[in-house]
This record gives structure tokens, C-alpha cells and sequence, in this order.
């Protein structure tokens, strides 16, 4: 899905942007750099003793190139080492395209070789090089060019370059990556910036100090860092970027003093409210419209909720694949420069509805503001570090009884009085013409992101559980479902669902499923079928072993290694509330019915469950009802993983309770 591109403002975006002008374009050469023999023999990482595989090192030739390109050349030189090692490093995938919604990536150039133990040499061939599409765990599809290392095993060196252009853009805010998958011995980006008259060209280090940069006769300014620690994926781990090391390279006019960040900040926020106030200025249309609309509405926030209402519902949000325009009728659309546009096309992106949205409370009597926030998905945010670049215009405050409240009517799927995840709990700017102020976003309480099953079961003697299931999301977990899957066609939606499910249970077998509400905002998605798991109470001798957690059946531990190295980072609050009936086969009884013990942690999480028995002992129900994140409690240090790691294997142990079942004993 296409959403939220930065689309507020081209006069914002040119305090960002440049123009693209010209001079001669770095080619990489054909000769491969000599291998030192030392490297044939090397047994282990010198970064990582316990690697599987090291990188040697990792050269990035940068050049803002002046046709209006921006041209890298790649050079990466890994030693393998181990089984591991050859599995993980002999497959790659370049990934290109449109990447991150913004730059159009070209992969070219691609050459690699393999070098054995004993010096022999095999090339990559060209035709071994092809295009797939990789779907990452997050879900997001990425086209790549892949190929796999010829003829790798433990103790070859592999080597490979490429080409990447990314069109019509300039090294203004790009990410410069250290760190890999695998440690490497040294890493050096060569950066040519273009000289732009009345810029210098700076950068930030996140994590990590490399050398200072130093510039060459040909041009470009060098920078290296030396034995750099692979980045690791553990489970509940903060963004990638807010633990690994990386540098953000970017321009800044000349004279730009940010040695104060309030001051900064302020300038900022000014500038900004200046820029944008049109954009958000009611008309005589939106004027007659707003006052129709909240005609007889009672309370500002009864006037808010259908002004929202209003503009998710009334007007075609043309940032979203969903919105069943083509390419072509994309490209022939005209550029609505205000509120009134919006309102008379039906139709705009994602910024213009959540402008729409500010001119309609604007021209209703409240104050409504565009608000610059951070994303938190992406990078926690730090205000010291001066540079507008770490936060976007992303949602629309209105004050209301002397308190600023947050909307993102552009944003599909988020309920009225929501944000996304991403930007709850965060310090944001509002913007304003003298003072503008810093207010923290609201985070949503556990109860708003629900998720809640049913099931109604019979159990057989043999053991198969079969009945009827329904699961409704609300809040966030609906909002990313949703998103996931609003493109596609109800087969799909219904193929999701089985592999969802058939992933927790294997043996599970889904029929009659349905998948509702996917495009109704203020609802929840709900997710009904019926299920049949063959085997899943256990029989031994005259008794059935049942498990009675159905929901949670086949789950692994969350946290599954004893050791971790980043922070735990939960995205948002949560709750969960199952209700599971299950009727007992013929001629059974409850031998035991204990309940696993309640547990918690203050106002942070709790746990309770419940097992009940019919009066006539057909039928059991059980209960089971968590929530985790309260007070705002999402993210915890490192030193707290054993506890947290405990936390949740004691949870996972109390879903896997299981009870007894005893089959009564038959008279003649």
C-alpha cells in the first residue's frame, strides 16, 4: 500500500530538496582487489569470535551524481566460515524499486565470484541472475534481484558489486548503514556531495563513532569504521535504526545556526505554520459545508467525530491502492491547492483530507493546527538533535476545552480519536505563528487495542476438536490488518486466515471463513470460520488430556533465548479476552478442572483465567483475560529482559494447562 506520502507542502519540502545539475559520473572499475593468501586460511571472526560468517569489508562509493541521480557502488567481501554461514551469505537479494514509497531504485552491475580454500576461483554467471518478489516478515513485498553464490562451503571467501541508482534524487537526508547481518572488519563509505552554492554538506552518527571525513584528490570525502558487531533480529526489539549504527548525511544552508535546539525548534515551528496556514484556511464553501455538518451537534467533540466521519468517509483517499484509480488516472489528476479543491473534487491524498479535515473544525470555531510528529516505528525521536528531518507533518491537532487532541483522518482505518502507533506517546510540534509548542501525543490504553475470541466446540472421542470460531480486532491490531490486507480479494483475504491459523495448528482445517468489515473504520475486523483439529486432546488409556486455551494452542515462548543485546520494545498496549466453550464427548467427565493461577504486574499487565463446568458436566467454559502495557509501559531496558523473559515464559506455561477428562466407567 501507497500511503502517506509527504504530500503537504512542496514549499516545506524545498527546505529539504535541492535542484540537480551536472558533472561527470565514478564508474566502477572491472579488476577485483587482490586476495591475501592470510584470508584462505582464516578460521574465525577477529569482530565476533562466535560468527558464522564475517565480512572483510564493505566499500560504498556515493556520488551525488549532477544529471540528477544519485549513483552507489557496492563492494562487499565476506569469509564464510561455517554450515551457517554458507546458508545465510551465498543467497542475496538487492532489493529496488520503490523503496519506502520515495526513490525509484535501479540495480545494475551486479558481478560476484567465489574463491575457494585453495585459490580456485568460480565466477557468478550473468544468467544466474534473476528477479523475484520477497515478501519480509512484516509483509511488506519488495522486488529484488537475486542470485546465489556458486559453489560456496565453509572457508570460501565470496565477493560481489553492484550498481544502485536512485532516480531523480540527491544525497539530501540519505542513510548510510554500518552494520550488517555479519561483523565486519571495516566499513568505508566515499561520499562526492554536490556543490551546491550557500550549502554545506554535514551528517549525523547514530550508535557508532566513525573516523572523521577526509577528502581525496578526486573529490570525495572518505569515512571508515573498523571492527563493526553485526545487528541482530531478536524478538521485541526497538526499530532497527534506534540500535544500529548508521550516519544520515544531509545539506544545510550556510549560517544555519542550530548550536540551540529550542531556538531551532521554534524557527521551525513558525516557519512552518507560515507556510502551511492556507492550506488549512475554511472558504466559503468549506464554511457552508462545516456548518452543515455539525448543524446540531452538541459538544465540540460530537462536531470533530462527524467532521472525521465526513472526510474518511465522503471523500476517495487517491493515495491508497485501494482507491481503484489507475496509474494513468493518477497522472492526469490536478493538484488540489486547498481545502476547497478537496471539497469539490471528492477526492485527494492523504494529506489533503487531513487539511480538509483542519479547514472544516477551523471554520466550526475551534482551532485546529497541522502538527509535526515523530515516528516512532522508525527511530525515537531526540530534541536535541537539531534537523527537521526527524519529524514529518503527520496528524492535525485541534484544542478543545483548553487541550489539544490529535486526528489523522487521512490515515485509512484509524478510529476517531486514534493516531497510529507510531506517533502515540510522542512529543510533537505544534505548529504557530509566535510560540509554537511542544505536546505529547496521547497513548491508547490496553482496552483500545482488543483482541477478542470466541469459539464454540464439541470434542469427540478421539480426540478432533471441531466448532465455530470468531476473532474481532479492534485498534491497532485492526489498523494493521486492515492495512495488510485492503488490497486484496476476498480469496485471499480467506487464504490469509488458513495460513495464519494453520500456522499456530498445522493439523487445524478452516471452512465457511469470512472476513468483515475491512473497510468500515469505526468497526472492528471480525474473522469468523469453522475449524475441525484432528488429535488435539491426547488420549491416554480411559482419559483425554485437553488443553483448554484453545486460542493459544501450538504457540511458542515469546522470548526463546536466555541472552539478548537490545532493549525490549513492545509497540503499543494490548488486551486480549477469550471465551471458549467446549463440549465433552459422551460418557466423559472432568477428572480435575483447576485453573491456572492468576498473575500480573501492578498496573503494567494482568492475567486471569477461569474454567467452568455445565450443571449437567456436558460442557466446560473457560476464560482468559490479559492485558500488557499499562501506564504507557511499553518499552524496558536491557536489564530487565530475565524478568520480562520470565513474565512471559510463565504465561505461555499457564496457556499450555491442561486438564483431565476420565471416561466414566459403563455398567451391563
Amino acid at each position: 500500500m501507497k500511503i502517506y506520502p509527504s504530500s503537504y507542502l512542496p514549499t516545506f519540502l524545498l527546505l529539504c530538496l535541492f535542484a540537480f545539475f551536472t558533472a561527470p559520473v565514478w564508474a566502477v572499475g572491472d579488476d577485483w582487489k587482490p586476495i591475501d593468501p592470510a584470508l584462505l586460511t582464516m578460521k574465525s571472526s577477529t569482530v565476533e569470535k562466535e560468527a558464522d560468517a564475517e565480512g572483510i569489508f564493505w566499500e560504498v562509493k556515493m556520488d551525488d551524481n549532477p544529471e540528477g541521480d544519485l549513483i552507489f557502488h557496492h563492494y562487499l567481501r565476506v569469509k564464510v566460515f561455517t554450515e551457517r554461514g554458507r546458508e545465510s551469505q551465498s543467497k542475496i537479494d538487492i532489493y529496488y524499486g520503490e523503496l519506502n514509497g520515495r526513490n525509484n531504485v535501479k540495480i545494475s552491475d551486479i558481478a560476484g565470484r567465489t574463491i575457494k580454500p585453495d585459490g580456485s576461483i568460480i565466477e557468478l554467471k550473468k544468467e544466474d541472475i534473476f528477479d523475484r518478489t520477497v515478501v519480509k516478515a512484516s509483509g511488506l513485498k519488495f522486488k529484488a534481484r537475486s542470485f546465489a553464490m556458486p559453489g560456496v562451503e565453509p572457508g570460501c571467501i565470496i565477493e560481489y558489486r553492484w550498481r544502485e541508482t536512485r532516480v531523480n534524487t540527491s544525497a539530501q537526508y540519505v542513510r548510510l548503514n554500518f552494520q550488517r547481518d555479519i561483523p565486519v572488519e571495516r566499513v568505508q563509505y566515499l561520499v562526492k556531495p554536490f556543490p551546491f552554492e550557500g550549502m554545506t554538506f554535514n551528517s549525523i552518527t547514530m550508535h557508532g563513532t566513525p573516523t572523521k571525513w577526509a577528502k581525496d584528490k578526486s573529490g570525495f570525502y572518505s569515512t571508515t569504521m573498523t571492527n563493526v558487531p553485526a545487528i541482530h533480529d531478536e524478538s521485541r526489539m526497538p526499530p532497527e535504526d534506534q540500535v544500529k549504527t548508521w550516519m544520515l548525511v544531509y545539506y544545510q544552508m550556510s549560517g544555519d545556526d542550530r548550536s540551540d535546539p529550542d531556538k531551532y525548534w521554534t524557527r521551525v515551528g513558525k516557519s512552518f505554520y507560515d507556510q502551511t496556514k492556507s492550506l488549512i484556511k475554511p472558504n466559503d464553501e468549506v464554511k457552508k459545508m462545516a456548518a452543515s455538518l455539525v448543524a446540531d451537534a452538541k459538544t465540540d467533540d460530537e462536531k470533530l467525530e462527524r467532521l472525521f466521519d465526513f472526510c474518511r468517509t465522503k471523500i476517495k483517499n487517491v493515495s491508497l491502492d485501494s482507491s481503484g484509480m489507475t496509474p494513468d488516472e493518477l497522472k492526469k489528476l490536478k493538484e488540489n491547492k486547498n481545502p476547497s479543491d478537496t471539497l469539490k473534487r471528492g477526492m485527494g491524498n492523504s494529506g489533503n483530507i487531513d487539511q480538509l479535515f483542519a479547514a472544516l473544525a477551523n471554520a466550526s470555531g475551534l482551532d485546529a493546527r497541522i502538527v509535526l510528529a515523530p515516528d516512532r516505528g522508525d527511530l525515537f525521536f531526540d530534541k536535541t538533535l537539531p534537523n527537521a528531518y526527524f519529524i514529518d507533518p503527520m496528524n492535525i491537532a485541534v484544542k478543545v476545552g483548553g487541550n489539544w487532541k490529535f486526528f489523522n483522518p487521512g490515515y485509512p482505518h484509524i478510529p476517531f480519536g486514534m493516531l497510529r502507533w507510531q506517533e502515540e506517546g510522542q512529543q510533537s510540534l505544534i505548529t504557530d505563528p509566535s510560540q509554537p509548542v511542544w505536546v505529547e501525543t496521547p497513548m491508547s490504553d490496553p482496552n483500545k487495542s482488543l483482541v477478542k475470541r470466541n469459539a464454540k466446540l464439541r470434542l469427540s472421542e478421539d480426540g478432533t476438536l471441531d466448532g465455530d470460531v470468531r476473532i474481532e480486532y479492534t485498534g491497532h491490531f485492526a489498523i494493521e490488518r486492515k492495512m495488510d490486507i485492503d488490497e486484496e480479494s476476498e480469496s485471499q483475504r480467506e487464504d490469509d486466515v488458513k495460513e495464519e491459523f494453520k500456522g499456530q495448528m498445522s493439523a487445524a482445517e478452516l471452512t465457511k471463513i469470512k472476513v468483515e468489515n475491512v473497510m468500515e473504520y469505526s468497526k472492528p475486523l471480525v474473522y469468523t470460520f469453522h475449524v475441525r483439529v484432528p488429535n488435539y486432546a491426547q488420549r491416554t488409556g480411559k482419559r483425554l488430556f485437553l488443553q483448554p486455551a484453545f486460542f493459544q494452542h501450538g504457540k511458542e515462548p515469546l522470548f526463546a533465548t536466555t541472552d539478548r543485546k537490545y532493549p525490549i520494545y513492545f509497540h503499543f498496549p494490548w488486551s486480549e479476552d477469550d471465551h471458549v466453550e467446549i463440549e465433552l464427548p459422551t460418557g466423559y467427565k472432568l477428572d480435575n478442572a483447576d485453573a491456572p493461577r492468576p498473575f500480573g504486574s501492578g498496573q503494567i499487565s494482568d492475567y486471569k483465567v477461569s474454567i467452568q463446568v455445565g450443571t449437567d458436566g456436558s460442557f466446560l467454559i473457560y476464560k482468559r483475560d490479559f492485558f500488557f502495557g499499562g501506564a504507557n509501559t511499553i518499552l524496558f531496558p536491557l536489564e530487565s529482559y530475565g524478568p520480562i523473559k520470565n513474565y512471559f515464559d510463565t504465561l505461555n506455561k499457564q496457556d499450555n494447562h491442561s486438564i483431565a477428562l476420565k471416561q466414566a466407567a459403563t455398567t451391563n
